[in-house]
This record gives structure tokens, sequence and C-alpha cells, in this order.
């Protein structure tokens, strides 16, 4: 389960607690006063039903102690659950955290020209073009677009390749390129390449259902959930040794660059 999912779970368990020991209370005030009436016909009655309402208050006061007490614990829990994600971390999940003219603007700050000729004829026309649909897809999964789009600049180059795959498979992250020429997976177009890196940082992420119709045919294989942060995409950086792919910093590179592009 992902950082935000636990810190969901705990406000819910912490509402839970509060509605049923509301509850109880209602229900033990609601006997002991039963008690009080059926008893204070005399003298002593009324002092049974006097010490019913002292053991009343008592028993509210040590429940209302307890409830602090869960309250407390659930607050300091999920407190915990967010400092995992402020200590330096760059969750993939999440609303973006740039623009579509940030992408295009670190696109062109690179000095590479945009390969129209290769990538229109699967759809994208311009940086622009493409860049939008970085955005869409992204958005479509719950990723973060910049997570995506750096991730893409540096497999590529760029846009300029140069490694096993090449420009006219759509693969934009090195989708089963294994080294040793193995150019790795191909795809129709450049949206539906998009859409299967995406899908395959999400399943990363997550263990959470893609939301759109998977087109990412190494899907299955990734243990799901096992990189929710950028920097566990490095398997050398990963707690379980799993992530995207094995060079030293991987993930630490891609974070780089998203910082770039969002100060540029």
């Amino acid at each position: 389960m992902d950082i935000n999912n636990k810190i969901k779970n705990k406000k819910q368990y912490r509402l839970c607690l509060e509605a049923g020991l509301a509850v109880l209370l209602v229900l033990t005030l609601a006997l002991a006063g039963r008690a009080g009436l059926l008893k204070s016909k005399d003298g002593e009655g009324q002092a049974a039903h006097a010490a019913a309402q002292g053991e009343t208050a008592g028993s509210t006061e040590e429940l209302s102690e307890k409830a602090a007490e869960e309250n407390r614990r659930a607050e300091q829990e999920a407190d915990e659950a967010e400092e995992t994600v402020a200590e330096g971390q760059y969750p993939i999940l999440g609303d973006s955290g740039v623009t579509v003219q940030q992408m295009v603007d670190y696109f062109e700050a690179s000095g590479e020209e945009y390969p129209e000729s290769d990538l229109a004829a699967g759809g994208a026309d311009s940086i622009e073009t493409f860049c939008q649909m970085y955005y869409e897809e992204a958005e479509a999964e719950g990723v973060r677009a910049e997570v995506a789009f750096a991730q893409t600049m540096k497999e590529t180059g760029f846009l300029q390749y140069g490694g096993d795959a090449s420009i006219e498979q759509f693969n934009f992250a090195g989708l089963g390129t294994t080294g040793n020429g193995v150019p790795g997976n191909s795809y129709p177009d450049v949206r539906t390449g998009i859409r299967a890196q995406i899908q395959h940082l999400k399943a990363y992420a997550t263990a959470d259902a893609l939301e759109q119709e998977c087109v990412d045919d190494r899907y299955s294989y990734v243990k799901k959930g096992s990189a929710p942060y950028v920097e566990w995409l490095g398997q050398q950086e990963n707690p379980e040794g799993l992530g995207w792919a094995t060079g030293d910093n991987y993930g630490y590179d891609i974070v780089g660059m998203i910082e770039d592009m969002q100060e540029g």
C-alpha cells in the first residue's frame, strides 16, 4: 500500500473509533439513567442513583481519556507517514508539479532539435504536442507528468536516442531493452508509447489498478508498489533491490532533472 493510502486509512480508523466510543457512551448513560429511575422511590434508591451517576461520570472520564489517547496515537502514526514523504523522497504518484510549458521550455533549453519528421508519423508533430500527451496520459493514471517526462529525457538523450531502441519504436523509456542490442518493445504511435511508460511507472508506485486499458506488455512483471518514490527506481538505491534500471543513482538523476525543470 502506498504512503497516501496509509495516511488515509489512519484517518478513517480514527473517525470509526470516535464514532464507536460515542455510541458506547450514549448506551452507558441511558442504562445508568434507567437504573436510577427504578430505584429513586425511596432514600436508598436515591443514594444508589447518585452512586450510579458518580460511576457513570468516572466511566465517561475513562472513555474520554481512552479516546483521546487513541486519537493521539493515530495522529502520531499519520504524522510519521507524512514525514516519510517529506524526507527528500519524490513520490511518483500525485498532481503534476510542472506545466506543459515548463516541459517544453526544459526540452528547448537542452539545445537539442525536436525530431519532428520521426515523431510526426506517430502523431506528435511538435514538442508542444509531445508534452501535452505526457501531461494528459500522466494525469489519467495519477502519475506526476514531470517524472515520466524527465525519465524520457534521460533515457533518450532528449529524444536523440543512440541506444538499443530506435525512435521509430515510440519506446521512450527503454521498456524491454536488456542490453546487448535487444531493441525492446515497439508501439504503434507516440501516445501508446507514452501510455505504456506511464503505466509501467504506476506499477512500480502502487498496487492500485490502472485507469485505462493496459498497453504495457511488461506490466505484470513488476512487483506492484515496490518503488513509490522516484529515487527508488534505481535498483541499487531501492530497499528491496528492485527498480527500473541498474545504473548508479538512476532515480536521483531523474529527480535532479525534475528540479531543473521546475526552476526553469
